[in-house]
């Protein structure tokens, strides 16, 4: 489907969230997805449905787009952005300079070797 079929689609969600909030004043409502949403949904995410799968998964998008809507009536004016919902570390340790293993050691174990350097099979033609 090309931007028409994407255009409807989320035409169709914009009215079906807009019907809901008329309808219900706002309350959550399972919303109504219809069967070319479904399809759509599944074009996208490349995975063939049965129609009883078809019609489970509008069940759950209508679900979880129903709770989104009720999300968004939240007052979250004072809360600020997050990326994560707790503050990450870097626990990695600092960038130092150590002593490695010993270039005639590292040799010691190579299969093949030339000019003290490791010979690997050719991989690219």
């Amino acid at each position: 489907m090309g931007e028409a079929g994407s255009c409807s689609a989320a035409t169709q969600l914009n009215s079906n969230l807009d019907l809901e909030r008329q309808t219900r004043g706002g309350t959550f409502r399972r919303m109504a997805v219809t069967d070319f949403d479904v399809k759509y949904v599944a074009h996208l995410a490349r995975i063939a449905l049965t129609p009883e799968e078809e019609q489970k998964l509008g069940a759950q998008l209508g679900q979880i787009l129903g709770h989104i809507e009720k999300l968004k009536e939240l007052d979250v004016s004072g809360v600020e952005p997050t990326a994560h919902a707790i503050p990450l570390v870097n626990v990695t340790r600092p960038d130092e300079v150590r002593p490695s293993l010993p270039h005639d050691e590292a040799m010691r174990n190579a299969p093949a070797q030339a000019n003290g350097l490791f010979v690997v099979p050719k991989i690219v033609e």
